[in-house]
């Protein structure tokens, strides 16, 4: 099985996935394999995951409050519903601006 630590022919609300928890960063990873890697994730308002590269395109998926992306130091503020890309081998970050939830999938480049 590709995909893990999510149920199978039934609906579910991804922002349900993972939980809030106080001064946190939270993450379930949903598949993890050299070409893609998709990751819910839950920030406590405040909390943040520092500037850094990835070798893949990274996109954003915003399921649930308040957050903030950083691209090449230029901050971009994500609602429900939005999303970005943060292009591959460039610094980004991310914040949580009020409680957030996001879903992350990075492609990775095939050799």
């Amino acid at each position: 099985m590709i995909l893990k630590n999510i149920s199978q022919s039934e609906i579910i609300q991804l922002k349900n996935l993972v939980d809030y928890r106080e001064g946190q960063v939270v993450s379930k990873t949903l598949v993890q394999s050299r070409h893609v890697g998709i990751t819910i994730f839950s920030f406590w308002k405040g909390e943040f995951i520092s500037t850094h590269q990835s070798d893949g395109d990274a996109f954003v998926l915003c399921l649930d409050g308040t957050g903030k992306v950083e691209i090449d130091g230029q901050p971009y503020v994500l609602y429900q519903g939005d999303a970005i890309v943060m292009p591959a081998n460039h610094p980004h970050a991310v914040y949580g601006e009020d409680n957030f939830k996001m879903m992350l999938t990075v492609v990775f480049p095939q050799e």
